[in-house]
């Protein structure tokens, strides 16, 4: 079996900046096993499938165009913004879709994203997260920080910041968070931008993820609340860096970035 990939940065407009993403059209779906061994092989953040859909389902009257999946190194995830990118990107620039809106169906429900110029808007659910009144203890402690503001969750938790340079210095303890089971956003007011955040997932297999669009699904509604502003614009001030640029839209939220082709290959499975 051969199988054509494409890297592709993420959330960049430049080479070696925003989140790399491995993504791999299909025809037919392989074995979950196999994706999960690829994901591992890759060793990125994410590595991403998707195949012509046969779900029927629609948005907006417009139908489902792709079947789309996402594996870390270590499991499959339900929703992924990077890899979601650069999977649009790689079919509007080498499938050469001929419209403006590619349309994913995924275990988050129908993903869309529309080509703007340079730019590319992903239309994703909104995951406002609520305030927790017991948390991990030390967590604190584990995310190398002085103090926690808050701390929310919906998928993840969302741990809230004084300011922006207490996200920069934050010196976790991925093997303490590991054991927490839980992925963790960590936030605060930019300086320069609305809003900054870094992201950590060592139970996925990946202790700092550069960009997390998934993240912001949950970032959006809290900073839209905070900030009583539905257009904001972003950093994941990881060491690769990200620009996300943010918009609140009801029960949905939007986020745009760019996409920087790096690479293409070919799998060779015996």
């Amino acid at each position: 079996m051969k199988l054509k990939f494409y890297q592709v940065d993420a959330f960049a407009d430049k080479l070696f900046a925003g989140n790399p993403a491995a993504v791999v059209p299909l025809k037919t779906w392989i074995s979950d096993e196999l994706m999960q061994q690829l994901a591992m092989e890759n060793n990125l953040a994410e590595t991403v499938f998707f195949v012509p859909s046969s779900s029927g389902r629609e948005v907006g009257g417009e139908k489902a165009d792709f079947d789309i999946r996402w594996f870390t190194p270590e499991l499959e995830i339900n929703l992924c913004g990077h890899a979601t990118l650069a999977s649009a990107y790689i079919i509007f620039e080498i499938l050469e879709l001929k419209k403006k809106k590619v349309v994913f169906n995924s275990k988050s429900g129908l993903l869309a994203v529309t080509k703007k110029k340079e730019m590319l808007e992903m239309d994703f659910p909104s995951w406002k997260p609520e305030r927790l009144a017991e948390y991990p203890d030390g967590l604190k402690d584990m995310l190398g920080v002085k103090e926690i503001v808050g701390v929310y969750k919906h998928r993840d938790l969302l741990v809230e910041l004084n300011n922006e340079e207490d996200v920069v210095r934050a010196k976790p303890d991925f093997t303490a968070l590991k054991a927490t089971g839980e992925k963790v956003i960590i936030t605060a007011p930019g300086k320069a931008v609305d809003f900054v955040s870094r992201f950590f997932a060592p139970i996925a297999g990946i202790d700092e993820d550069p960009v997390t669009g998934s993240a912001h699904s949950q970032l959006i509604p809290f900073w839209s609340g905070k900030l009583g502003q539905k257009k904001m614009v972003a950093k994941q001030l990881s060491r690769r860096g990200g620009t996300v640029y943010c918009e609140q839209r009801g029960e949905r939220v939007t986020m745009g970035g760019q996409c920087i082709f790096y690479m293409k290959g070919e799998i060779h499975i015996s």
